[in-house]
This record gives structure tokens, C-alpha cells and sequence, in this order.
């Protein structure tokens, strides 16, 4: 075993994974530790990627060179499209994936992917030179560490630092089932400054297919269609499945009321503060006390087991009671449990400690990517994971990072609300977090980042050039919809009465008429051969209606680009401005924003310190042409 890398990566989740694929891809010598190399990128919740705002996390992952995309399509068994019948920057998609062959696909790339090398053991601390990290001491015999030396080193830990698994009042070490919790590094990290609270997280039982009465659920199939996450991928590969739905009932929720004095989460034995958006059945029961039902997916987690995953009723009650409960819903009154559901109770780190690279502003060379930083949820955890493994590349190639914009990326907007914003909570992302979501649609993730992918160095040129054809397809496209024009003839107005449309008035150019709401794409070939690719005319179909709102989106992105461009130069001292509030100024110190943007975003910063900040800034001759609010 070689002791000396240039990128180390703590964790094989699915940051871990996106983390070293992308260093090892940009040429680096890249090492990936995990305490079990047969769970690589092993789904411990929900086998399922991808839904609102997070599907379109997984398709920039795409546009930019990672892997989650590929390995999700490659395991699909079910697709879903949501949001259909709303506008297009809140459709989303999502995958029930087969949990055994993600990781297995996986687990072949890894292995297959030149420079990336792994180890199986668990790190117990950094090598710490200075205020640079230098590398890890990892092994099982605190008198015996091993030293592996590395340039960058990237904590993606995920559940694991001091994780505690809850089921009833019993406790036992561990970040999920089957695997060890990590001891060492948490405490490590305390004692290098870094905040470390705790958080929980939960999942629930898995139930044995075999001893479910289907005949009292309602099948859940998937969508005829298939959009793939990846353009790389053209059609579904594995055999498609049905969930199913069912309900609790009052029955339900009065045993869970009945048993709350069991729950770790009630009896305050849990400390860490849970997820809002995914609170467990008896956190539903309390705080929904006026709902009669909730629902209960039954998801399978594979097309060769017997594993069935029940969503929605995450618990740590005991496995009595949840036996209990759990015979009250429709088709479980037989229902056999394989394994127990139960809560994760661990250690992050608060991300405002961390650079937009998410590099730590206290150690250089140290970076942390996922549920380490107070995320929820696997595609959050895979895009921290690509973000960090890039700009720790970039550091070692003495190349400029990659920082992405609020209005260019999902990714964009993830980091910037942990670094910026921090939280107190298990973060997951939602449409409602981007203020220019009209421009972050699934529809146009490669118009946006493909070219920033092909720059790293992760595009390949024939990616590229496949991606331009597609674009020279949707120009002329655009340009024949705005050439043909329709005259008001009799024919024409006889079509537009059967559909339900006004009538013309004078003639009319196809773009003009696609316009009009009631007016699909698919109505225009009945005034004209157009035609095209179906990626191309959904593109042509959105760019065409809504070009006024994501004109003026256009135009509020580049008035914030105006303090964004303003940067903050890293030894700027903030207790020493004249202006702020002893808030404001706690704030601006803790963070260290590093642009003028970024300052003004952060929760207590108001409009007045901001000008205060560009006074101050102005006069060190470090900023010219200042706009003041």
C-alpha cells in the first residue's frame, strides 16, 4: 500500500464517490477510504433518486462529468416524471433504482477508473501540518496508524462520525445497519476548532414482499415515457415494477400515540434535530394530530428481493410496536418485518466553516462534502461530492475553482445556502430555494453547465459536439416557427375553432401562435411539416412560451451579478467597520463572505451594512465604479 497521494477521500457514499471519480478523472492520483468496500455508494434509505428540484441536481451532475445520472438510469425500475401538468421548472424526475446493482454498477467504475485507488479501514485522524492538512492517520490500533500523505484530503462521512442507531430505548454504534460507526474523527475535528453539533436522521422498516396482500393496495406504475437522467443514456434497461399505496388510519395513529413514551425522539434520548421535510410516523401523528390518514408507499428495492420499503413511516418506536402499527394499514395484517426501522442519531459540521470550493476556511487542503455538512438526502450528497472533488483538483492544478451562480445551478444555490446561510437542520433541496428556478429547468441543464463540464476536462469532445448538433437542430427549429406564417383563411380558423382558439385576426407567424396557452407543439403540424427531435422541441416549445419571463429573470440575475463581481479581499477585517450592527458584524466575521453578494445574503445583513461595506471598500481602493443601494 502506497503512502502518498494527491487526493484522499474519507467515505464511499455517494459524495465519496462523486468526490474521488472526479479527482481521479482530472488526473490525479486519488485514494477513496471507506470502513466497508462492499457498500460503495450503498443506498441506505429509499432506493429512489431524483424528485423535485433534486432530479435536477442529478442531471448537472450530469452536464459536468459525474456518474450519479449513468448509474441511476443503468438501475431504474421505476421512472416517474412529476409535476407534468405544471410549469416546466418544477418538473422533475425520479427514479426507484434496484439498490443491489446501483452499488454494483458502481463499484465497477470505481475499480475501472485509472488513478483511483481504494482502502478499507477506518480514519481515525488528520495529518495536520500547521494550518494545512496533509493527510490521514487511519487503521484499527490507535499505537499502530498508518500515515498516507495527500495534497487534498475530502471528509464525506455521511451518517457515520459518532453515529448512534435508535430502536425503542436500545442503542448501538453505528451509522446504518451492518456498519460501525466512525469514533475517532469527530472528536478530532473538535479539537482542531471546528463546531460539531448533532443530527438525526431515521428510516423505516423493511418488510418481506411475501407476507403483503397486494389485493389491498393501489399499484403505482410508472410513466410510459422515459426521460433519462443522463444523455448518455437512451432507453431503460432493467424491467419495470409497480409500487403500491396505502393508508394509516386512526387505529394507526393511536397506537403510536399510545407508545410515544417508548420513542427515543419523545422520551428525549434523541438530541439531534431531525429532518422537517421527512419527520417519522410518530412526528406526523403528533404534529398532523387533525389528519385521519397519511399515505404509505410500499416500494420495492430490487427486481431480486424480497425487500419491500415502506416510505413515509420512517419510526425508532420499538419493533413491537412497530409490528403493531404496522398490521393496522391495508395489506400489512400478516406483514412480516426483515429488518426494523430505526433512527440515526450523528455528528456534522456547521458548513459556514467552509470556502464556496468547500475547502475549510481554517485548515487548507481540507474539504468536506454531504450529510457531513448538514444535508439530507443523496443527490444533495453526490453534488457536494463532485463540487468538492473538482475544486480540490483545481487547487492542486493551480487552476481557477468552480464556483457556480444562484441563477446557473441547483448546485450553485446548495452551496451557497450552507456556506452562506448555514443550517440547524438536516437541509434538502426544493424548487423554492432558487429565486431564478425559471432558468434552473431539467430541460436546459446541459445548455447551462455542458460547457463548463467540457472546461474541467470531464466532457468528452464528442459529448460536446453531440450537444452542439442538438442545438443547431433547436435554432433551426426556432427559426422556421418564426419564418412560417399563417394567413387567416378559412382552413386555418377552422382548425384553431376545433382546438378551442381565437380565431386570427392577420397573419400570424407559428412562434407567435405557439404563444397561446391552449397550444401545444404537436397542434403546429397541422398547419406545417415542422418536425424534430422530441429533446429539441421541448426546448424550442419552452423557449417559445415563457421568453418574457425568462427575459426578466435574465435581467434581475444581472443586476446581481453587479455585487457579485464585487470581491472581498481574504484578509479584510469586518470587526473594523463603522456601520454595522454588533449582529451584522458577528455575522460578516463568522462567515467572511467573499464577495459584496454573497455578504448581502447572508440572514441579518441588511441593505444599510451593505452600503457601509462598499464605503469601506471603496476607500481602500479596492473596489472602483461602486453602485450604492
Amino acid at each position: 500500500m502506497e503512502n502518498k497521494y494527491d487526493v484522499i477521500v474519507i467515505g464511499a457514499g455517494h459524495a465519496g464517490c462523486e468526490a474521488a471519480l472526479a479527482s481521479a478523472r482530472l488526473g490525479l492520483k486519488t485514494l477513496m477510504v471507506t470502513t466497508n468496500l462492499q457498500h460503495i455508494a450503498y443506498m441506505s434509505c429509499n432506493p429512489a433518486v431524483g424528485g423535485l428540484a433534486k432530479g435536477h441536481i442529478v442531471r448537472e451532475i450530469d452536464a459536468l462529468g459525474g456518474e450519479m445520472a449513468v448509474n441511476t438510469d443503468k438501475s431504474t425500475i421505476q421512472f416517474k416524471r412529476l409535476n407534468t401538468k405544471k410549469g416546466p421548472a418544477v418538473r422533475a424526475s425520479r427514479a426507484q433504482c434496484d439498490k443491489d446493482l446501483y452499488s454494483t454498477y458502481m463499484k465497477e467504475v470505481i475499480s475501472s477508473t485509472p488513478r483511483l485507488s481504494t482502502l478499507e479501514g477506518e480514519v481515525k485522524r488528520l495529518l495536520i501540518e500547521g494550518s494545512t492538512c496533509a493527510g490521514i492517520l487511519v487503521g484499527d490500533d490507535e499505537k499502530n496508524l498508518k500515515r498516507i500523505h495527500a495534497q487534498a484530503t475530502i471528509i464525506t462521512t455521511g451518517t457515520f462520525m459518532n453515529g448512534i442507531m435508535h430502536v425503542g430505548m436500545s442503542q448501538s454504534s453505528g451509522g446504518r445497519a451492518g456498519d460501525k460507526a466512525s469514533v475517532g474523527l469527530s472528536g478530532h475535528l473538535k479539537e482542531l476548532g471546528f463546531k460539531v453539533t448533532r443530527l438525526k436522521t431515521g428510516t423505516p422498516a423493511r418488510l418481506h414482499k411475501g407476507s403483503i396482500d397486494w389485493s389491498k393496495t393501489t399499484p403505482q406504475p410508472g410513466d410510459k415515457d422515459f426521460f433519462p437522467f443522463s444523455r448518455k443514456i437512451k432507453e431503460l434497461r432493467l424491467p419495470q415494477v409497480n409500487c403500491y399505496l396505502s393508508y394509516t388510519s386512526e387505529k394507526t395513529h393511536d397506537i403510536i400515540r399510545a407508545n410515544l413514551d417508548k420513542s427515543p425522539l419523545y422520551c428525549g434520548v434523541i438530541e439531534g434535530i431531525g429532518p422537517r421535510y421527512c419527520p417519522s410516523i410518530e412526528d406526523k401523528v403528533v404534529r398532523f394530530a387533525d389528519k385521519d390518514r397519511h399515505q404509505t408507499f410500499l416500494e420495492p428495492e430490487g427486481l431480486n428481493t424480497d425487500l419491500i420499503y415502506v416510505q413515509g413511516m420512517s419510526t425508532s418506536l420499538p419493533i413491537e410496536v412497530q409490528y403493531e402499527f404496522l398490521k393496522t394499514i391495508p395489506g400489512l395484517e400478516n406483514v412480516k418485518i426483515i429488518r426494523p426501522g430505526y433512527a440515526v442519531e450523528y455528528d456534522f459540521i456547521h458548513p459556514t466553516q467552509l470556502r464556496r470550493t468547500l475547502e475549510t476556511k481554517e485548515i487548507s487542503g481540507l474539504y468536506l462534502a454531504g450529510q457531513v455538512n448538514g444535508t439530507s438526502g443523496y443527490e444533495e450528497a453526490a453534488g457536494q461530492g463532485f463540487w468538492a472533488g473538482v475544486n480540490a483538483a483545481m487547487k492542486i492544478l493551480e487552476r481557477d475553482p468552480m464556483i457556480l451562480g444562484r441563477h446557473e445551478s441547483y448546485l450553485g444555490v446548495l452551496i451557497d445556502d450552507l456556506v452562506t446561510r448555514g443550517t440547524e437542520e438536516p437541509y434538502r433541496m426544493f424548487t423554492s430555494r432558487a429565486e431564478y428556478r425559471l432558468l434552473l429547468r431539467e430541460d436546459n441543464t446541459d445548455d447551462r453547465l455542458l460547457e463548463r463540464g467540457h472546461g474541467l476536462g470531464l466532457i468528452s469532445d464528442e459529448d460536446r459536439k453531440n450537444f452542439n448538433s442538438l442545438m443547431s437542430e433547436v435554432d433551426a427549429i426556432r427559426e422556421e416557427l418564426k419564418n412560417t406564417s399563417l394567413v387567416p383563411n378559412q382552413e386555418t380558423q377552422n382548425i384553431l375553432k376545433e382546438i378551442g382558439s381565437a380565431p386570427l385576426m392577420k397573419p400570424t407567424t407559428l412562434e407567435e401562435l405557439l404563444r397561446r396557452s391552449e397550444i401545444e407543439f404537436s397542434i403546429l403540424k397541422a398547419f406545417t411539416k415542422i418536425s424534430g427531435t422530441a429533446v429539441a422541441i421541448e426546448k424550442v416549445a419552452i423557449a417559445v412560451k415563457y421568453e418574457g419571463y425568462i427575459r426578466r429573470q435574465n435581467e434581475l440575475v444581472d443586476q446581481a451579478k453587479r455585487l457579485e463581481n464585487f470581491k472581498i479581499p481574504p484578509d479584510f477585517d469586518f470587526s473594523g467597520v463603522v456601520g454595522f450592527s454588533n449582529e451584522e458584524r458577528e455575522k460578516l466575521v463568522k462567515i467572511k463572505p467573499e464577495t459584496v453578494g454573497q455578504a448581502f445574503r447572508i440572514s441579518g445583513v441588511n441593505p444599510s451594512a451593505i452600503q457601509a461595506l462598499l464605503i469601506n471598500l471603496k476607500g481602500r481602493d479596492k473596489l472602483k465604479n461602486i453602485i450604492m443601494l
